[in-house]
């Protein structure tokens, strides 16, 4: 894991649990080619792009996840099926099958908990610096799932509280109110991938959302600039809009 800008002074906290299509070395390209290697069942192609300019452009602290899901799944509980992926869409990952419980543990030791646990120490000091902090989770989405087009370039998720979310896909409509903005869209909780989002997020009591953008928008700088500059206006906007929701 990777902690940046960690005393930034931003309400808002960046985590992207997805950042990175890393192996490390001890597990060789577990038997996929590098085009796998490097497509969406790796990462989350984009992701980082995006939670690197919201970083810099809101003065927000980031954490990054430094390994490939294909070795654990950040973003899942330690007992999902699909923690350790042996299966993603079409693609077979044998090398993860029928691993052994202490190569389970070390990946869970080695990756898992150290990720969330910095994701938790930078909250905490938050939290005895009397910071205001609102939890945002960047995702990115394939165009296509199993033949199906997601006409959605931005989709939002939200845990058990979903107020921030629901200020934010406001803001968004605002913004431009032609945006196909999906609501628990192309995943919902009831998928199992809010993990990071209601740990740390509804866990904490904290405003928190789960930001999807369909990858193919935020591949080249282009749209990562127009994605993050759109979203550090509306995280502001959606903000002030709770904030006076509060005061009511």
């Amino acid at each position: 894991m990777l902690v940046s800008n960690a005393r930034g002074s931003s309400p808002f906290v960046i985590v992207c649990d997805h950042a990175s299509n890393r192996i490390p070395e001890q597990y060789g390209d577990l038997g996929l080619s590098h085009i796998e290697r490097v497509s969406h069942i790796a990462w989350d192609p984009g992701a980082l792009a995006v939670s690197r300019a919201l970083s810099e452009q809101l003065d927000a602290p980031l954490v990054q996840s430094t390994v490939s899901r294909l070795i654990i799944d950040c973003n899942r509980e330690l007992g999902a099926p699909d923690l350790i992926w042996t299966l993603s869409e079409n693609t077979r990952i044998a090398a993860n099958e029928n691993l052994g419980e202490e190569e389970r543990a070390f990946r869970i030791t080695h990756f898992h908990r150290p990720f969330h646990a910095s994701i938790e120490t930078l909250l905490e000091a938050r939290r005895h610096a009397g910071q205001e902090t609102i939890l945002i989770c960047m995702h990115s989405f394939t165009p296509v799932y199993r033949g199906v087009a997601r006409p959605w370039p931005i989709g939002l998720i939200h845990g058990l509280d979903q107020r921030f979310t629901r200020a934010l896909f406001d803001a968004l409509k605002d913004s431009d109110p032609a945006l196909d903005v999906g609501w628990n869209e192309p995943y919902a909780a009831l998928n199992g991938v809010t993990l990071t989002l209601e740990k740390h997020g509804d866990g904490r009591g904290l405003d928190a959302t789960m930001v999807e953008i369909r990858h193919d928008e935020i591949l080249e700088p282009a749209g990562v600039a127009m994605w993050s500059a759109r979203l550090a206006r509306c995280f502001q906007t959606a903000r002030l809009a709770r904030r006076r929701a509060m005061a009511v």
